[in-house]
């Protein structure tokens, strides 16, 4: 695995008016808060949402450590669902300067392209500052989906930092 350049943007909203909505899609997703979260689930979320945009950190996680994750009150899972499959998520986590992370953020492969990821995001804004937020903030880079970061400026996020790394991501054959 060769070492390829990566650059972090780091976005937020410092006011709800900042939210240009999505359209809601129609057929839209259902979306609703997961509030008892199987440990197995939150890992299927994870690791099929994030599989082509190299998601790793979580992936070595004990049970134990997924479970005292989600059995956090500044912790919140979001489920996008699709005639009952699970089509994406969104986690938030409430910090203690009272702002709110879109943490992960996504779709299952077979939903992107929908047009739903506009939506999934315009809901993950709205629920964040719902929960009386000071600022809604998340951070993307060039390994997440091309329309990524197009999205989250077009809902109303504004970059406020970008850092450079290397990360070692396998080559497609």
């Amino acid at each position: 695995m060769p070492p390829v350049s990566v650059t972090r943007t780091y976005l937020e909203m410092t006011e709800p008016s900042d939210l240009r909505p999505a359209r809601l899609p129609d057929p839209a997703p259902r979306i609703e808060r997961v509030g008892e979260c199987p440990v197995s689930f939150f890992r299927y979320l994870y690791a099929e949402v994030g599989r082509a945009y190299h998601w790793t950190d979580r992936l070595g996680w004990s049970d134990e450590t997924v479970r005292r994750h989600l059995d956090d009150p500044a912790v919140s899972l979001w489920v996008s669902s699709w005639e009952a499959a699970p089509a994406g998520y969104f986690e938030l986590r409430r910090e203690g300067d009272g702002a709110v992370e879109i943490v992960y953020f996504g779709l299952l492969p077979e939903y992107v392209g929908r047009g739903w990821g506009k939506f999934l995001l315009t809901e993950a804004a709205r629920t964040a500052w719902s929960l009386d937020a000071a600022r809604v903030w998340l951070h993307t880079c060039t390994l997440d989906h091309p329309a990524a970061l197009p999205n989250y400026l077009r809902r109303g996020f504004r970059p406020v930092r970008e850092e450079v790394y290397t990360a070692d991501v396998p080559v497609p054959p």
